[in-house]
């Protein structure tokens, strides 16, 4: 797929001069950008991906410590990547970079965003932030944040379906912009621009380094722009088991063929286990997943022997030790419920995080 058409933009060279000079006063320190390399570019932008930056460094930097490159990561088991990453959701990130580190270790890296995008799981915005960053391909990023800033910019009040929607609408504008010297600085100084002063709710546009060819801050519309079609919204619940047993727990393993969190444990659900609550949950909790969301009932149970024997024969479940649940590829908000249904007794530690 060839880049989208540059379209002009007035005063481009004052633009990028000012975006990139505040950039080098206000860049955050972040780990990524110590060491600039295809390999930590790809994994902190995976990381990055619906996931806050402030969450994702001791991850990373956790991550580059046992893995520091393709070969290594290539060796690495699955259980052991869905292990590490752990906590961060949407785990086909996870088998995606595995994967990808098995396609590229022992081989050139690619250097063009084109290249990229022919490995399962990197899109238009990613391979446009591993070619620019670490190659310095001119090739402009546009994610949420830099949909955001043109948006405003450009003064963009029509309303889209989605993201990629918004993306497709903005990207000629944003390759427009892009600094051909500095691509890689550029495309992360429009992101972070996006991430600390042209936030979503509450624009700072008295710190805005562009804030002058902005066409929202003259019409005082910035925090509502840009614009999306109200999605639909529903609420599922669910009931979930707590279950322990001489200083084991209870879990589900999903299956392979689970379209989503293949691989990864969770608390068994009371169907699985053929039990039926009594009474108010040990333990209520609501989360949010884009447009769903989910209020988890969980109920301690108390385990006979008969019940022990036919759950121990289930495939689909495991017993595995308290002392271990920090190592176990547990999804975020279980491996959170189980450590606070737990505490009162000091039985569970945090675990070491691989």
């Amino acid at each position: 797929m060839s880049a989208p058409k540059p379209q002009p933009f007035p005063a481009a060279a004052a633009f990028r001069k000012a975006l990139l000079a505040w950039f080098a006063r206000h860049r955050r320190p972040l780990p990524w950008r110590t060491e600039v390399s295809a390999y930590r570019t790809v994994v902190s932008e995976l990381m990055c991906q619906q996931t806050q930056v402030a969450t994702v460094i001791p991850y990373f930097e956790r991550w580059v410590g046992r893995w520091p490159d393709f070969a290594a990561l290539a060796r690495a088991r699955e259980v052991e990547v869905l292990a590490a990453w752990a906590g961060l959701g949407y785990y086909t990130r996870a088998r995606n970079l595995l994967a990808l580190a098995q396609q590229v270790a022992g081989r050139p890296e690619p250097r063009t965003a084109e290249a990229w995008r022919g490995f399962k799981g990197v899109g238009p915005y990613t391979a446009a932030a591993i070619a620019s960053i670490a190659f310095a391909e001119p090739v402009a990023v546009v994610d949420g944040n830099v949909i955001r800033v043109l948006a405003r910019v450009v003064g963009l009040r029509e309303r889209f379906k989605d993201g990629a929607g918004a993306a497709k609408r903005v990207t000629a504008s944003a390759q427009a912009l892009v600094d051909p010297r500095r691509p890689g600085d550029f495309n992360q100084a429009m992101m972070e621009l996006g991430a600390t002063v042209c936030r979503k709710a509450a624009p700072a546009c008295d710190r805005c380094p562009v804030a002058r060819w902005c066409d929202a801050r003259r019409q005082g519309d910035a925090a509502q722009l840009p614009r999306f079609e109200p999605k639909a919204r529903r609420t599922d619940e669910v009931s979930r088991g707590l279950v322990r047993q001489r200083g084991r727990i209870l879990l589900h393993r999903i299956p392979a063929t689970a379209r989503r969190l293949a691989g990864m444990a969770e608390l068994p659900t009371l169907a699985m286990l053929g039990a039926t609550a009594r009474g108010e949950p040990t333990l209520a909790r609501r989360r949010t997943i884009g447009s769903v969301t989910y209020l988890e009932h969980l109920h301690a149970l108390t385990v006979g022997a008969a019940e022990a024997r036919r759950w121990t024969r289930d495939a689909s479940l495991e017993w595995v030790d308290e002392a271990r649940l920090g190592d176990v590829a547990l999804t975020g908000p279980h491996l959170r419920w189980l450590r606070e249904w737990l505490s009162p007794a000091g039985r569970i530690k945090p675990g070491r995080r691989p």
